[in-house]
């Protein structure tokens, strides 16, 4: 390829015209999207690159009929994204940000060789810190190294449309982590990896991850704090949902008091980590729900129908079912209504059914016997067979307590990193960093205000904010990135974006990502399955990459609907379909 061939025709801050003489020189060479050098000066080391991003004919056909016909001449238009300078021994720089060319221009234009992009991708990567799982979709031969501290120890996301590929890159990202090995050692290496599995889709990508699902999980309600606790118990819409608060709160912090008699009562608050009986909560609302308070000279406390004066209500509302006396305005039997007297039926309705509930059981099934110890274990692959990755499998969770369930998970596992942290003393870095994987996010920390959302926002939130500190980082995989909590998309520092169908999604992406691209984001609703624009501050240059698929695939969701419809007819065992969803065992 003559280098000549090409002609600067015109510049600007940031794009470049450029008249390619002879088209007959290039067969595929390039397209939208490949990448070139132009010469900052007359024989220099020092280069702009820049990406094409449209080309234009330009038609030098004579209006004379009958001069001979032309050939097509063509004006590609590049942007300019960053300088490259070539050092002794071949060494190279690359820095983000171009700012023009110097006049005059300069030809000897080259498309990037893949020496150049080896070199670039590699030029400030030290071999301790590359992580490769694509490859440059022009040019599948070039490996596509980023930094992976840095995907890893900044929050990132993936995006993309419904069979995009998301599911599968995230295995393969995950599959090549947990491989990774400083040395030759036999066991398990140190990565910790949370994946919150909305659709049952990771089993077979990770066969050997610490499974836990609907069937095992262990999450005992005392650990729920006070949103979370607000979520499962309190209907908010409720006129009286203050005083219910109110009353809650104070029964479960006395009762926490009440069940830890070795801790020092001071050290005790309504979100402390430690056990209460759920049951007997609900009997001292039942009891206040009923109260009578006695008004003859001396009374005024609760007294029952014994005639039983009742000055403390604890511990007594939380062991007896209280028969209050009558309400009486006779001198000889005085007694009123307590303060909250059948103010909450409805609350102890709705505590009563959540309680209940078969399909809350493992809420409150041997939560006595759990400890946080336990409960951290288990979150963190560290049972008896140990597990680098964890799947939460969500698709057997009840909806309505989805939320809170995502959201004490990930609240527990922040604390978990605070508390390391400390333990530390600040002496050295942690040394079980946690990546945390929320598939299909904007089902559980949308943008939406509703309180349902409010738990796990406001738990996700704080690890997008702070968790970087304590070692736990995200990554958000969506195929709806318009409708996530902006908070969190914002302190994601790296991107790997691919098809974005919607109008809405492929703006919202354009508008958070930290570098500017101009038109490479026109790609977003054309890239094939597996490809995606992967930017943000672990690569160097912002490149179009096809994802290694991985080596087990996740469960797809796409079913062959014409290949089964024409089976023969199926029989369904209707009572087998329904055993689990009436809850029957």
């Amino acid at each position: 390829m003559d280098p000549e061939n090409f002609k600067i025709i015109g510049v600007t801050r940031d794009i470049v015209s450029i008249e390619i003489l002879d088209s007959k020189q290039f067969d595929n060479h390039f397209n939208i999207g490949s990448y070139i050098k132009i010469p900052f000066q007359s024989d220099s080391s020092d280069f702009i690159i820049g990406v094409i991003k449209n080309y234009k004919i330009k038609n030098l056909d004579s209006t004379d009929p009958d001069t001979p016909a032309g050939e097509n001449q063509f004006i590609i238009e590049v942007e300019l994204i960053g300088s490259y300078r070539v050092l002794s021994e071949g060494k190279v720089e690359f820095e983000r940000g171009a700012h023009g060319i110097p006049l005059p221009p300069n030809n000897g234009i080259e498309l990037l060789s893949d020496e150049d992009f080896n070199k670039i991708y590699s030029c400030k990567l030290k071999d301790s810190e590359k992580f490769v799982f694509s490859d440059l979709a022009q040019n599948n031969a070039i490996a596509v190294p980023v930094n992976g501290n840095k995907l890893f120890n900044k929050h990132f996301a993936i995006v993309g449309s419904t069979g995009s590929g998301k599911s599968h890159s995230v295995a393969s990202i995950i599959q090549k982590a947990i491989q990774e090995k400083n040395g030759s050692y036999d066991d398990l290496n140190n990565s910790h990896i949370v994946i919150f599995d909305i659709g049952g889709e990771y089993r077979e990508a990770f066969p050997d991850a610490n499974i836990i699902d609907s069937s095992n999980i262990k999450i005992p309600y005392w650990l729920f704090d006070s949103d979370e606790l607000g979520d499962l118990f309190i209907e908010s819409n409720e006129d009286n949902s203050h005083n219910q608060v109110s009353q809650f709160r104070y029964a479960v912090t006395e009762n926490k008091k009440h069940t830890n008699p070795d801790i020092d009562s001071k050290n005790i608050y309504f979100d402390s980590p430690f056990r209460f009986n759920i049951d007997e909560v609900i009997r001292y609302i039942k009891n206040v729900n009923n109260e009578v308070i006695g008004k003859l000279e001396g009374e005024n406390v609760p007294k029952s129908i014994s005639g039983e004066l009742i000055p403390d209500r604890i511990p007594k509302y939380f062991t007896d079912d209280i028969d209050f006396c009558e309400q009486s305005r006779t001198k000889a039997t005085k007694a009123g209504p307590g303060p909250f007297k059948g103010h909450f039926e409805r609350f102890i309705l709705r505590l009563d059914i959540t309680r209940n509930n078969p399909r809350l059981r493992f809420l409150f099934e041997n939560a006595d016997s759990l400890t946080l110890e336990d409960v951290l274990k288990q979150f963190i692959g560290y049972t008896k067979s140990k597990a680098n990755v964890t799947i939460f499998d969500l698709s057997g969770i009840p909806f309505e307590v989805l939320s809170v369930t995502v959201s004490l998970i990930s609240r527990i596992l922040f604390e978990y990193g605070y508390y390391y942290k400390k333990m530390l003393d600040g002496s050295s870095e942690c040394d079980t960093p946690l990546l945390l994987i929320f598939e299909e996010a904007h089902k559980y920390v949308p943008r939406s205000g509703l309180t349902k959302y409010r738990a796990s926002r406001t738990a996700i939130e704080r690890i997008a904010k702070e968790g970087r500190k304590y070692g736990i980082t995200l990554g958000i995989v969506s195929q709806r990135p318009a409708e996530i909590s902006e908070t969190i998309f914002s302190q994601c520092n790296n991107f790997i974006a691919m098809r974005l169908t919607n109008p809405d999604d492929q703006n919202y992406v354009r508008k958070l990502l930290p570098d500017t691209l101009g038109d490479l984001t026109n790609y977003l609703p054309t890239l094939k399955a597996g490809e995606a624009l992967l930017i943000g501050e672990s690569i160097i240059l912002p490149s179009l990459v096809k994802i290694h698929m991985p080596n087990q695939e996740p469960k797809s969701p796409d079913i062959d609907y014409l290949d089964i419809w024409k089976k023969q007819w199926k029989d369904v065992n209707f009572e087998n379909v329904t055993k689990d969803w009436k809850n029957v065992t």
